[in-house]
């Protein structure tokens, strides 16, 4: 009996967890207050509480669920088109973000007392917009669709730069380990082709709309193996979507918008508990004055100086652009959220960075996630769901029926005399 009353308080808490975590958070947007952050929040608040009994295997897996259908998303996002359309303020936009990421890993190595991993990993967690969350939030921006492509093309071109630099700064520690996750690493770009077109020959014929569900899967394998090489979930997530939309040509229903509708989704269910559990591992010792006070003082130098490079640079490239377009897409590249809080962690966990530092981060990224909404005029979401986006089929649902044209009827005499 005590072993059943326990089991029903459990799933009790589960039910109020997903409750607390889906709906008040929603409900709090009206004051402009981002989801994400209600959801870190509340993360927080549970760690403090209840200390080590918040770091629950559930709660992990759902995170983990997110963060990799999160980043499996941005994945399918990839446009090599639309990135060859504006390829030259690209190249020059990743040009100026690998200086600046170069100085700002310089800056923490020597005046921080660093490792050169850590330094690289810091400039990393400063710079990078997180691009699966801008894109799940870009249509509630009221960005016209020139801002948008710009947005959306300068935070792919951007991830793509950080997640190659992830990838050799937590193994280049080690040469051989390096050396062997590059092997790995090539070995999965080789085989998630030959995968997903094996699923698309030997199981998608019988088994008519499996298309979402091999994706995902595929999306969760590739994150699983990019975890065991030392190199987080979101990497492999990120190829596998990358792979699947490169394959969308020989495998169109694999990529398909009803798809990255769908995926989209499933995103929205489970990122939140992604942000909750995160709020779950930040340690007692990252929320003091001093971390307070560091934070408050990394984003007054920090975010003016991003917002101010991009809208200079598109001020020196685009002399037509109005004002008001160029600042819109300089403070919607400014959230860093989730690939701040993904190196916070591993920079706590692995290469030991104070207490100090690690909430002066968090403090950091959540500011700048509330500068959208602040100066936008749309609250950033992890819903992305919204009234500018229709669904195909409800777009076809809503055209109205075409007029009948009355047809002649066939002439019966003349019918009669042929």
């Amino acid at each position: 009996m005590p072993a059943h009353g326990t089991r029903m308080n459990q799933e009790l808490i589960y039910l109020l967890l997903i409750f607390g975590l889906l709906v008040i958070p929603r409900a709090l947007q009206r004051f402009k207050i981002p989801a994400p952050i209600t959801c870190l929040v509340f993360g927080i608040g549970a760690m403090l509480a209840w200390g080590a009994k918040t770091h629950d295997p559930v709660v992990a897996l759902l995170s983990t669920l997110g963060i990799s259908s999160l980043f499996l998303f941005a994945g399918l996002e990839v446009d090599l088109r639309a990135l060859r359309r504006g390829l030259w303020p690209l190249l020059t936009h990743l040009a100026i973000r690998m200086a600046t990421l170069t100085g700002a890993a310089w800056l923490a190595w020597h005046y921080l007392d660093l490792g050169w991993q850590a330094a690289g990993l810091l400039a990393l967690a400063l710079l990078t917009p997180s691009t699966g969350f801008i894109l799940d939030t870009l249509e509630r921006l009221g960005l016209d669709e020139e801002e948008r492509f710009w947005v959306t093309s300068k935070a792919i071109a951007g991830e793509l730069l950080a997640l190659a630099a992830l990838f050799v700064v937590l193994q280049a520690g080690d040469p051989v380990q390096l050396g062997v996750s590059s092997l790995a690493m090539l070995a999965m770009l080789v085989g998630l082709p030959m995968l997903f077109i094996a699923f698309g020959r030997w199981i998608v014929p019988h088994a008519p709309g499996s298309e979402f569900s091999l994706l995902v899967m595929v999306g969760f394998l590739a994150a699983f193996i990019t975890y065991k090489l030392g190199v987080y979930y979101l990497v492999g997530a990120f190829i596998a979507g990358l792979v699947a939309r490169l394959l969308r040509i020989r495998m169109p229903r694999l990529a398909s918008n009803d798809n990255i509708h769908a995926l989209r989704l499933f995103a929205t269910f489970f990122v939140p508990f992604y942000f909750f559990h995160a709020g779950t591992l930040i340690s007692r010792d990252a929320l003091s004055w001093e971390a307070l006070g560091l934070g408050l003082v990394i984003t007054a130098v920090v975010v003016p100086l991003r917002v101010g490079m991009v809208w200079l640079q598109r001020r020196v490239l685009f002399r037509g652009e109005r004002n008001g377009s160029t600042l819109r897409v300089s403070v919607a590249l400014a959230p860093t959220l989730v690939f701040t809080l993904v190196l916070a962690e591993i920079l706590h966990s692995r290469f030991g960075i104070s207490g100090t530092l690690s909430g002066a981060l968090i403090l950091y990224t959540t500011l700048n996630t509330l500068l959208p909404s602040l100066v936008l005029r749309m609250p950033f979401d992890v819903d992305p769901i919204d009234e500018g986006y229709v669904h195909p089929e409800d777009r076809r649902a809503e055209r109205p029926p075409a007029k009948s044209v009355p047809v002649a009827a066939p002439d019966r005499g003349a019918s009669r005399g042929a």
